[in-house]
């Protein structure tokens, strides 16, 4: 039996698995977190605290060039982080549905493809003969 939660979580994907598949529905809802990211990495560049690394960033790096690889690093971490979350709602959707089968097929008296029994049941000791002398 699933549970109200459950049922609303299966309606709710086979009405939109498709659409947060693709790719650019994910990149922009990942974008916030992704900018967020994006963001804690430039203030621990730009605060100081790690000396080396703004010695390097003032010597001869183009403002335009950690900008495009910070947003790099921002739209590839927003993709991974929804495509992440996209694998996990299926993973789920996919165990309901054989939860739902299995229990359909238990309610009807089935068996479900791949649960049969595999041949018939030999016993591990052959039934001892009546009369050894005739063979």
């Amino acid at each position: 039996m699933l549970t109200p939660e459950q049922e609303k979580f299966l309606q709710y994907w086979e009405a939109n698995r498709e659409k947060e598949k693709k790719l650019l529905r994910q990149a922009r809802a990942g974008l916030p977190l992704g900018l967020t990211f994006a963001a804690a990495i430039l203030i621990c560049v730009f605060s100081g605290w790690y000396k080396r690394a703004m010695m390097e960033l003032s010597t001869d790096v183009s403002p335009a060039l950690l900008i495009f690889a910070v947003l790099l690093i921002a739209i590839t971490y927003a993709i991974f982080s929804q495509k992440q979350k996209w694998e996990m709602n299926e993973q789920s959707y996919l165990e309901i549905k054989a939860r739902m089968n299995r229990e359909q097929a238990a309610q009807n008296g089935q068996t479900l493809p791949g649960h049969e029994p595999k041949g018939e049941i030999v016993d591990a000791v052959p039934p001892a003969k009546a009369n050894p002398e005739q063979e």
